[in-house]
């Protein structure tokens, strides 16, 4: 599969289908890994974590999420076929998943969010078998309380499991489990159990298609979010320079 360079990072050149196909190949296979999808947020974290970077060149899939990279990628001469944002993919998936009786592990979210987004999930597809935990905030910090929920999803064996922390943390957690995960396959989800569960309210799509679903949410959160979008994220444009600076042969992998 061919790989673009984002900044530090990449992502597979993939329609949002193609990439469904490859996660039921990894789960038929019992191959496991795990899927990241980058955005301009992620891009930038990245410029100054070299274990953010490891995570994402460990990825079994890297799937592009974010109006602006489409862009970037374009500029390139390397166009991504189309955006595919982690709260259109992660559905899609989980409807996969009924349809092949696949079992799920929803891991993050804050306290209920992931039990109603389940919830939600059983109502459209029932019999979906969904178990759900939502950790204490840092346990990623406290070995025996990592070690007691990795065991929880070993021992449950799901086929899926979506980790919905926020990146770097869901990154960085796929990556260091990898090994001890056997065929589970994982997959960041961000703030996609909050969609589903009703709890955060989406974008107008035209705001997405235009590259403003940052603006939206930044007026919907502004406290949590500011910091993120108006001081950190301005980078990705020295980034988008460097890259497009690239020699073509150095923008693909």
């Amino acid at each position: 599969m061919k790989r673009v360079r984002l900044g530090a990072i990449y992502a597979h050149s993939l329609t949002a289908e193609e990439a469904l196909e490859e996660v039921a190949g990894l789960v038929a296979r019992g191959d496991g890994g795990y899927i990241v999808t980058p955005n301009v947020d992620h891009v930038v974290q990245a410029e100054h974590s070299e274990a953010l970077r490891a995570a994402y060149d460990g990825a079994s899939l890297s799937l592009v999420d974010g109006q602006p990279l489409i862009w970037l990628s374009k500029l390139m001469g390397e166009p991504f076929p189309e955006k595919i944002s982690g709260s259109d993919f992660v559905p899609r998936l989980i409807a996969l998943a009924a349809e092949r009786g696949w079992r799920l592990f929803f891991l993050g979210a804050a306290e209920g969010v992931a039990a109603k987004a389940a919830d939600v999930l059983r109502e459209e597809h029932p019999g979906l078998d969904i178990m759900v935990h939502s950790p204490s905030f840092g346990f990623e910090q406290d070995p025996d309380e990592s070690a007691k929920i990795l065991g929880l999803i070993r021992a449950a064996s799901p086929n899926l499991l979506v980790l919905a922390l926020g990146c770097p943390k869901q990154e960085l957690l796929m990556h260091r489990w990898k090994p001890q995960l056997g065929s589970t396959v994982a997959i960041g989800a961000g703030a996609t159990l909050d969609f589903i569960a009703g709890n955060v309210t989406r974008s107008p799509a035209w705001m997405s298609r235009a590259g403003l679903e940052w603006l939206y949410r930044l007026a919907r959160e502004p406290r949590r979010l500011a910091h993120r979008y108006l001081v950190r994220d301005p980078e990705i444009v020295k980034i988008a320079w460097r890259t497009l600076r690239l020699p073509r042969e150095s923008r693909v992998d």
